[in-house]
């Protein structure tokens, strides 16, 4: 078989309409029964009973299969029974050469005026001859769409004989066109120049080019590739809407940004659509966007059941996690078994781990940012489904019909009714329950303008055994105006509010019924501007600045019979803003390079009082020398500094290339926690006078490389991270309610470095990825006083760091309705501080322990299975639906999520604590009306 690759010597051909050669014979037929034939084979077939040849990409027809009887027919005429319905087309030459495409059919002529358009006095309508429209028949396609790639768009102002020379930018957003909401990350091109860009969060699109007329091919993850023929006069806009592909065939999921492994800029991202999400099995058959960033290559938890992400050998409050543009502060539901966001609404998932855009700041390790879809501005739809602990459902539809839309999207749980059942008296004298809103809102003012608001609303209780009752819930909203000053030219206006906070009751004894509250919450406002330039040459700039308001806590008593004393902590607030510019160019079609500067200032506020401590003592209670009173607005303390951001790429070969990157990043605010899962009672500390601010720096190099048409993607990226003043713990650290707390924390430095290899297949029934990571995550503390010096001043194992960790997620598709996925991860045990003997002092027996995190809990490892049936597919049906059928935990492994020790009857005794120690079955129904 001939490859597509030979295409370009037929073009050229064509274009300079050479002899086509000998004269042809008579035309052969076909004839023959085709039952489930692979597309090659039967290609094959047709080669060796006629004098036709094939020219197609095997990569892309390797999931197609003709179903077919024939008698005598023509070439033509087989091919037309073949391949209505699917997103394959066919075009033949004079020569009797075959050419397979998908997209748009290949034109074997050149249209009238195409070399030399406008020429003279040519008038516009003879740019769009009666010969160039659109067949009729043109199988998988809408009238619109062939309308549209058929007919020569004019773009601009001017005369028709002004296009030739000088260059114009051309500017629009690419729209899905059932919907009309915006493509994320389609990529709009003009192969011929080698010049293209990729729309952005809003769809938007900007591509300057030289005038004249072009030929536009737009493609984008799970839509139809298109095409636009235009004429380019002047700066212009061009609109676009595109199909959705149906097809449920794995080879077209990933064609729009199969070679962004080794073209892209980007390292160390990781970026993820709903389609990926849904694959991946998940503990309780809803998709959890959480539970499938774990599975990425240098992202680990602490353990089962805790969603609190270490990224890069990082803490897991060194994660900026991001609900559009809104800051989230906790982003799981029950202590961490579900993630907080409904997937219905959810577009796409992107994780930067290294090379973070300077527009991002904040955090030390990594920017987790959660992009919602629009709605629907085309008609009124929804979606949902039921499962065994969570139900859910979503509504959208146009306000002003492709002008503004709405979605609206909720999930509650009913657990209550499991606890109930358990044979544990405890158990079914508990109570779990968790629900969330959110809803979005876009309107098109006009062409310039645009609103965006969001609003989301999470809440969580929980009861355990009657007596300590959790409450904690995120509340978040933001509005957004998008304005286009020219087509090189836009920005993005954000307010947001967000807010997180909890409260911890204990009502069972009267006489100590307290009440335990903590909240924080942040206002902020941002500025960012996009320009374009050129093709080859993106700026972007902007400023914010974010205002802190920090409740620590309070404890009052509940009820007229509780003893409790009330203790209420003083509050904390601070502003923190930035600036930030970055530029990428295209130094040559090889080299790429990104350079930007990110300068943050932080100001600690009053009202509120600062203890000073004598020097070169520890900080204790006893070395408390002063109290200094700062009254509202003032500022107590002040830290600011560059934040670099560096990054190359460089093209080895057409399918390989090298990456590299540096970044120093800053962050403000401190995550304090007793445990080394993520818990809802966790504390959020802000920088002050006595505790600096966190600073990390990060080198990553990285190889990637695709295989076979780009269907096999490759990459090997390794990084080594420094760390300073992050915060750890003095043993025996009290942090709750602490009015000293910076006598309890330490500031540390650490290190972390490590390898990731990824190997994804994109195409095919079967697909999927393999990720190996090996990673160290280290942490110092040597204060220089003997009580603030750990491990003698070593290093030593954070409570994060897993060394090795292998992941596989796979996929394979039986036929169009049955499709099954299969999940397994290992990684090394987390590190423990482990008892090791036992001594006395006078006549008290003491415990001697190992340094701190000497030894690990077993290793861990998991398997999941999950079978997805589907509806049948007709278009025209009330609902479509599917099932999911899964085991969590296959084989039933019963993985370590913590180790503890308790002294009975003078022996200390280890026990190993598991959150599934055995197989869970889930069964979830999905709909979409």
């Amino acid at each position: 078989m001939k490859h597509l690759y030979y295409l370009s010597i037929w073009l050229l051909l064509n274009l300079l309409h050479l002899p086509a050669g000998q004269a042809q014979q008579p035309e052969k037929t076909v004839s023959g029964a085709f039952n489930r034939v692979p597309f090659e084979q039967f290609a094959a077939q047709l080669e060796a009973q006629t004098d036709y040849r094939f020219y197609f990409d095997p990569a892309a027809v390797d999931s197609l299969f003709i179903t077919l009887q024939v008698q005598d027919a023509p070439v033509r005429s087989v091919l037309e029974r073949a391949l209505p319905n699917t997103a394959f087309y066919f075009a033949i030459d004079d020569e009797r050469r075959v050419i397979i495409t998908t997209g748009a059919p290949l034109e074997t002529t050149l249209p009238p005026g195409f070399l030399h358009p406008g020429v003279g006095t040519t008038p516009a309508t003879a740019l769009n001859p009666a010969d160039e429209a659109p067949p009729a028949s043109a199988p998988g396609r809408s009238r619109y769409v062939r309308e549209a790639e058929y007919r020569v768009h004019e773009i601009g102002t001017g005369s028709a004989g002004s296009a030739g020379s000088g260059k114009a930018t051309l500017a629009g957003h690419v729209r899905e066109l059932k919907s009309g909401e915006p493509v994320i990350g389609a990529t709009v091109f003009v192969e011929a120049l080698a010049a293209g860009a990729t729309t952005d969060q809003f769809g938007y699109y900007s591509l300057t080019l030289p005038v004249g007329r072009h030929d536009l091919r737009i493609r984008g993850i799970g839509l139809k590739n298109t095409r636009r023929q235009i004429v380019l006069r002047s700066d212009g806009k061009l609109e676009i809407e595109v199909e959705e592909d149906i097809t449920p065939l794995k080879e077209v999921v990933i064609e729009a940004e199969k070679d962004k492994n080794v073209s892209g800029m980007q390292m160390g991202l990781e970026k993820l659509d709903i389609k990926t999400l849904r694959q991946v099995p998940t503990a309780f058959g809803e998709t959890d966007i959480l539970r499938v960033v774990l599975t990425l290559p240098g992202v680990k938890s602490v353990g089962e059941g805790s969603t609190g992400l270490n990224v890069r050998g990082g803490a897991t409050d060194q994660n900026l996690i991001l609900f559009n543009g809104t800051t989230i502060y906790n982003p799981s539901h029950l202590f961490g078994f579900f993630s907080a966001f409904n997937p219905d609404v959810l577009q796409t998932v992107e994780l930067y781990k290294s090379a973070i855009p300077a527009k991002y700041g904040g955090r030390l390790s990594s920017v987790l940012e959660i992009k919602t879809r629009e709605g629907n501005k085309k008609k009124f739809s929804g979606s949902g489904g039921i499962g065994p602990l969570t139900s859910r459902l979503t509504l959208e539809g146009p306000l002003v019909k492709d002008k503004s839309a709405f979605i609206l999207s909720g999930r509650a749980s009913y657990s209550d009714w499991i606890l109930r059942r358990l044979s544990n008296a405890s158990f079914r004298q508990s109570s779990a329950a968790f629900s969330d809103l959110s809803a979005h809102v876009s309107h098109q003012l006009n062409e310039k303008n645009t609103l965006y608001a969001t609003g989301y609303l999470s809440t969580d209780r929980f009861r355990l055994a009657g007596d300590t009752a959790y409450h904690y819930r995120n509340q978040t909203a933001s509005l957004k105006w998008q304005h286009n000053f020219s087509n090189q030219l836009y920005g993005v206006l954000t307010g947001a509010y967000s807010r997180y906070a909890y409260t911890i009751g204990s009502d069972e004894n009267p006489v100590t019924a307290s009440e335990l509250q903590y909240g924080i919450r942040q206002t902020s406002l941002q500025a960012d501007f996009s320009y374009f330039p050129n093709a080859r040459h993106t700026l972007e700039f902007g400023a914010s600045s974010l205002l802190y308001h920090v409740a620590p806590g309070s404890l009052t008593p509940s009820g007229a019979a509780s003893l409790v004393s009330p203790n209420v902590l003083e509050r904390e607030q601070a502003l923190e803003s930035a600036v930030y510019l970055s530029d990428r160019i295209d130094l040559s079609p090889r080299l790429s390079v990104s350079v930007g500067l990110r300068y943050s200032l932080f100001n600690a506020l009053g009202p509120r009082d600062v203890y000073r401590y004598a020097p070169g003592l520890p900080r204790t209670e006893a070395t408390l020398t002063d109290t200094v009173r700062y009254k509202s607005g003032r500022v107590l303390a002040t830290y600011h500094g560059p934040e670099y951001r560096l990054s190359a790429r460089f093209v080895l070969t057409d399918n390989s290339s090298v990456k590299a990157s540096y970044n120093r990043t800053r962050q403000y605010i401190h995550q304090l926690s007793n445990t080394a899962s993520v818990s809802p009672a966790d504390i959020w500390k802000l920088s002050d006078a006595n505790v600096r601010p966190q600073v990390g720096d990060q080198y990553s190099v990285g190889y990637y490389r695709n295989f076979k048409s780009n269907t096999i993607e490759a990459s090997v990226e390794t990084y080594y991270k420094s760390l300073h003043d992050f915060v750890d713990y003095k043993s025996g650290a009290t942090l709750l309610l602490n009015r000293h707390i910076e006598t309890d924390i330490v500031n540390a430095e650490g290190q972390a470095y490590g390898v990731e290899v990824l190997v994804k297949k994109l195409t095919g029934k079967i697909n999927g990825w393999v990720s190996y990571t090996y990673s160290r995550s280290l942490v110092r503390v040597n204060a220089g006083t003997p009580a603030e010096t750990i491990n003698k001043g070593r290093y030593y194992p954070s409570n994060f760091d897993k060394p090795h960790d292998v992941t596989l997620i796979g996929n394979y598709r039986f036929s169009r309705r049955f499709s099954s996925s299969l999940n397994f991860t290992y990684s090394t045990g987390r590190p423990i501080t482990l008892p090791l003997a036992k001594y006395y002092v006078g006549n008290s027996m003491r415990v001697f322990y190992s340094e701190r995190n000497a030894y690990r809990v077993p290793d861990y490892y998991r398997a999941d299975f999950a079978l997805n049936i589907e509806g049948n597919h007709k278009v025209k049906k009330l609902a479509h639906s599917s099932w999911t059928v899964g085991v969590y935990n296959l084989t039933g492994r019963r993985n370590p999520y913590s180790v503890y020790f308790k002294s009975e009857n003078g022996q200390i005794r280890g026990y190993k604590l598991s959150i599934f120690g055995q197989p869970i079955p889930t069964l979830t129904y999905n709909f979409k009306f």
